[in-house]
C-alpha cells in the first residue's frame, strides 16, 4: 500500500499489507488495532507520519531490506514512577533517515504528547512538542521535562560491563535498554511519552557475557511474547531465561543512592507459556507501628509482569556464555512479536498486582492477589524469609515448582537465577549460582537445601503461602539441622534468633518428619499478648504445653530477659515496665525441642 499527497487513512480494524509506504505529507492513523506489514515500512518524507493510538501496534514479517524514511512513526507509552524512581525503557523507534535498516535511538526522540482529542476527533491525538531536558534532579510533567542525569544504559564492551551515561543525545543501540526517572511527587507517576522515529524491525542483537547483566528490552512498536523470547533457540544458549524488572519504592523521596529502597522483580515462563514463575523485589513486611501486611500482598515489592512484554519495557538479562571481550548475543526477532493490548491484563508496563482475571489468549488464571495459578499437573508454594537488620524489616521470597518434567539440574523457564543479594538473605543454590526459584519432580523423600546468609544477630522467620495442588494432608516442613527441629510450615511459622554466619546446610525443606519420630503437638492455641496498660507480657497456655523458657529479645537480637520454667501452668506473666519503648521479639521454647514460637510485641510505657 502507498499513501500519497494529502492522504489521510484512519484504520479502526486490523489490516495487513505486503509493503507500506507513506509519502508526500500523508498520514496513517491506527486506533486500538494492529497493522501487519509482510515486508518493510517506508515513511518517506519528513511530514509523513504513522500514528499508533489507543493501544494500536505495528507488526512486521520477514522483509530483508529494512524500514526507511525521514518521516516518523509515533507511539505512546505511559511511565508509572515519580521523580525519585526509575523506569527501565527500550525505545521502539530509532533515528529516522532515508537509510534502510534500524538506527540508534536517542532519548531526545521522545516528545511531549500534547494532543487532546475533542468532540471524538481522533486527530486531536497527533500533536506533540519536543520534550525538555533538565540539568537538575527533578523531572516535570507539564510541560514534559526529563532530567538528563538519570539517563543511562547498562552494557558490555571490550573491557567491562557497567553503567554508561547516555544523556539526552547519546546513541543507544537498537534493543538496548536505558533508565529514566519519572515526574511528580506522588507515590507513583503517570506520564505519557510520545516515541517518534523510524520503527525498529527484524532481528536485533545485543551483547551479553557469562555471569553479567545487560539492560535490554522490547525494541518494537508492538508487544513481544516473553515465552517466545526466552525459549528462542538462540537465546537459550546465551541467557539464563530470567528477566529482571527494576522496582523502586516511590515513598522514598530522595535521589541519594544509599537511600533507595528497591530491587529486581524476577520473571520466567515455560515454553508453552502456561506457567509463570516470579518473585518480587525484597519488600518490607511491617510498618512503623508494627502492623503486619497480610500475605501475600505487601506494600512494597508488589509489581507483576505478564506473558507479553509491552511497548517500551526494559529489563535485565544475565548471560551464560561469552566474556566482555568476546561476548555472546541475545536476540529479539519479528517472530517474537504479537498484538497484545495492556488493557487485556497480560501485557502492561510492569503493572501493579490489581488484575484478577483469566487471560483469554494464554489461558493463565490469576488469583485475587494477582499471582498466577499453575496447571493441575504442577505443584507450587512460596516461602517468605523475614529478616530484621538495624530495625529495618524486609522479606526475601522464594518459589518451589514441582512437575514430572522437572529435573535435579537447571530447568530453563521454570527456575529463577538471581544476580543481586543483600548481606542478610536467603536463596537456593545449584552449581555455585544463586536461585530465587527451583523446580523438582515431586516425591515425599525430597530434601531441598535453603541457604541463609546472616550479617548480624537478628530474628529470622520462615513462612509459606500460595500452596497450589498439594493434598491438604501433605506436610511441608522446614528442618533445622542444628537442633533437629521439624516445623510444618502449613501450620506454624518457624522463628528463631540467629547468630551471624553463612548457613548453607542448616535449613532444608522436606516433606516428611517421621525420621526423627518427633511427637508433634498443637501450638496454635498458645497466645502471646503485651498489655501496655498493665506493663505486662502474658503467655496463655490453655493446652498445658511443656514450655521450657520464655525469652525477650530486642530487634538487634540481644536477649533482654529470660524466664526458666519448671512447672506447667495455664498462663505466665512477665513484667515489662523497665523495658524501653520499642519493638521486641518474644521467643517461647519447649522441653521437647521440636518447635519454638516467636512473636513481635510493641512496648510503650
Amino acid at each position: 500500500m502507498k499513501l500519497s499527497l494529502f492522504s489521510l487513512v484512519l484504520l479502526c480494524g486490523n489490516i495487513a499489507f505486503a509493503q507500506l509506504s507513506v509519502q508526500n505529507d500523508a498520514y496513517l492513523f491506527v486506533k486500538n488495532q494492529y497493522v501487519y506489514v509482510t515486508d518493510d515500512v517506508n515513511i518517506d518524507d519528513a511530514n509523513s507520519k504513522i500514528y499508533l493510538r489507543d493501544e494500536a501496534q505495528l507488526l512486521q514479517g520477514n522483509g530483508s531490506t529494512g524500514n526507511s524514511g525521514t518521516g516518523e512513526l509515533s507511539i505512546y507509552q505511559t511511565g508509572n514512577v515519580n521523580q525519585w524512581s526509575y523506569n527501565y525503557w527500550c525505545s521502539p523507534v530509532g533515528n529516522n533517515s532515508a537509510a534502510f535498516g534500524n538506527e540508534d535511538a536517542r532519548v531526545n526522540l521522545i516528545d511531549d504528547a500534547t494532543g487532546i482529542p475533542s468532540s471524538g476527533d481522533p486527530l486531536g491525538l497527533t500533536s506533540s512538542t519536543d520534550a525538555l531536558f533538565i540539568a537538575g534532579y527533578d523531572g516535570t510533567s507539564s510541560p514534559l521535562g526529563i532530567a538528563k542525569r538519570w539517563l543511562w544504559t547498562y552494557q558490555t564492551s571490550e573491557q567491562y560491563i557497567d553503567w554508561v551515561f547516555a544523556g539526552a543525545a547519546g546513541n543507544i543501540k537498537p534493543g538496548l535498554g536505558f533508565t529514566m526517572k519519572g515526574n511528580g511527587t506522588g507515590l507513583t507517576g503517570s506520564q505519557v511519552y510520545d516515541f517518534r522515529g523510524k520503527p525498529n524491525n527484524g532481528t536485533i542483537g545485543n551483547d551479553v557475557a557469562n555471569g553479567l547483566n545487560t539492560l535490554v528490552g522490547n525494541p518494537y512498536p508492538s508487544a513481544i511474547d516473553a515465552a517466545a523470547f526466552i525459549h528462542d533457540v538462540d537465546n537459550q544458549t546465551s541467557i539464563t531465561g530470567t528477566l529482571q524488572y527494576w522496582e523502586q519504592d516511590g515513598a522514598v523521596s530522595s535521589h541519594v543512592l544509599q537511600d533507595y529502597r528497591g530491587g529486581y522483580y524476577s520473571f520466567t515462563i515455560n515454553a508453552s507459556g502456561t506457567v509463570i514463575t516470579d518473585t518480587p523485589a525484597e519488600f518490607r513486611t511491617y510498618d512503623e507501628e508494627d502492623n503486619s501486611f497480610p500475605l501475600p500482598t505487601p506494600t512494597f515489592g508488589s509489581k507483576l509482569a505478564g506473558r507479553y512484554i509491552p511497548v517500551g519495557q526494559g529489563f535485565m538479562v544475565e548471560g551464560i556464555t561469552g566474556t566482555p571481550g568476546t561476548p555472546a548475543t541475545v536476540y529479539t526477532k519479528n517472530s517474537h512479536r504479537t498484538f497484545a493490548k495492556e488493557s487485556d491484563g497480560n501485557s502492561t508496563f510492569f503493572r501493579n498486582n490489581n488484575d484478577n482475571n483469566t487471560n483469554e489468549v494464554t489461558g493463565i488464571q490469576y488469583q485475587e492477589n494477582g499471582l498466577s495459578i499453575v496447571p493441575e499437573d504442577y505443584k507450587r508454594f512460596r516461602i517468605n524469609v523475614d529478616f530484621t537488620v538495624d530495625e529495618a524489616e524486609y522479606t526475601r521470597q522464594l518459589v518451589l515448582n514441582f512437575n514430572d518434567s522437572a529435573t535435579a539440574g537447571f530447568d530453563y523457564g521454570l527456575e529463577l537465577i538471581r544476580t543481586e543479594s543483600s548481606a542478610s538473605d536467603a536463596y537456593f543454590s545449584l552449581d555455585e549460582k544463586v536461585y530465587s526459584a527451583q523446580a523438582f519432580p515431586f516425591e515425599e523423600a525430597l530434601t531441598i537445601p535453603l541457604a541463609v546468609n546472616i550479617e548480624q544477630q537478628q530474628p529470622l522467620r520462615f513462612r509459606i503461602f500460595d500452596i497450589q495442588n498439594f493434598d491438604d494432608t501433605q506436610g511441608i516442613y522446614i528442618h533445622d539441622n542444628e537442633n533437629d527441629t521439624y516445623v510444618n510450615l502449613r501450620n506454624l511459622d518457624y522463628s528463631l534468633n540467629i547468630e551471624p554466619g553463612n548457613y548453607t546446610d542448616r535449613f532444608t525443606i522436606v516433606f516428611m518428619s517421621q525420621a526423627l519420630s518427633v511427637k508433634e503437638f498443637d501450638t496454635t492455641a498458645l497466645t502471646i499478648n503485651q498489655s501496655n496498660s498493665l506493663h505486662q507480657l502474658t503467655v496463655n497456655n490453655p493446652n498445658g504445653l511443656d514450655i521450657k523458657t520464655i525469652e525477650i529479645y530486642d530487634v538487634t537480637g540481644k536477649r533482654i530477659s529470660q524466664l526458666q520454667l519448671t512447672a506447667i501452668e495455664n498462663n505466665y506473666n512477665l513484667p515489662t515496665l523497665r523495658l524501653s519503648d520499642g519493638v521486641y521479639v518474644v521467643n517461647v521454647a519447649f522441653n521437647s525441642n521440636t518447635e519454638a514460637i516467636s512473636q513481635k510485641i510493641i512496648v510503650k510505657n
